[in-house]
């Protein structure tokens, strides 16, 4: 019997992804949650200085993992709600999120890329792991019927259409560089912000 959670299942993969682009700087992580893939990552990235950031009611068990952990590299919890927080202060050169853009709402997704086109630095790569439709279809039975739960649990949840994503994040002056198929029917899409002249209006 499997008894790992999918943050176990999913670190190992996502860190072969994340080896071929990170290498020296500052990286934010929306939605931390429970702090296993940060620490995990922060371990494995020492060049890298990982900020961990999500709501308040997450804070004080990121807090005492962080402690726990004693990871020079690892820094936060940031308060970071999306459409209620900016950014912390400091420049980043990477984004690092999953498993969020199907929790918020299509709403917030857009407000979130919204602040990522006015954060983020040129050149900055931003990754997005999880679900995603294409062509408005599931990959698979089980992304529709995890759809279908998300949607009982929020009717404004829901896997995100890997166009519309596409679309939205070019118009704050991204392009996607890297759509990574990973275990379990899911994905990590990579996106890099352009130059400033490059952005379309």
């Amino acid at each position: 019997m499997n008894t790992l959670t999918p943050s176990q299942r999913n670190k190992g993969p996502i860190l072969e992804v994340l080896k071929q682009y990170l290498q020296k700087g500052r990286l934010l992580e929306i939605g931390t949650g429970c702090a296993e893939h940060a620490i995990f990552f922060a371990k494995n990235f020492p060049e890298i200085q990982w900020v961990t950031s999500d709501r308040l009611d997450w804070h004080r068990e990121i807090s005492q993992t962080l402690k726990k952990a004693q990871i020079k590299n690892l820094h936060g919890p940031e308060l970071l709600e999306i459409g209620q927080n900016d950014f912390p202060k400091g420049g980043f050169n990477y984004l690092y999120s999953s498993n969020t853009l199907h929790i918020m709402s299509w709403k917030e997704n857009k407000t979130f890329f919204k602040l990522l086109s006015k954060r983020l630095r040129e050149g900055a790569l931003v990754f997005f792991y999880g679900p995603f439709n294409y062509n408005g279809k599931f990959t698979s039975p089980s992304n529709e019927s995890f759809d279908q739960h998300l949607k009982l649990r929020n009717e404004k949840s829901g896997i995100r259409n890997f166009e519309d994503i596409v679309s939205q994040m070019k118009k704050g002056g991204f392009e996607i560089i890297d759509d990574h198929e990973m275990p379990a029917n899911n994905r990590t899409l990579v996106f890099q912000r352009l130059a400033y002249e490059k952005t379309q209006v």
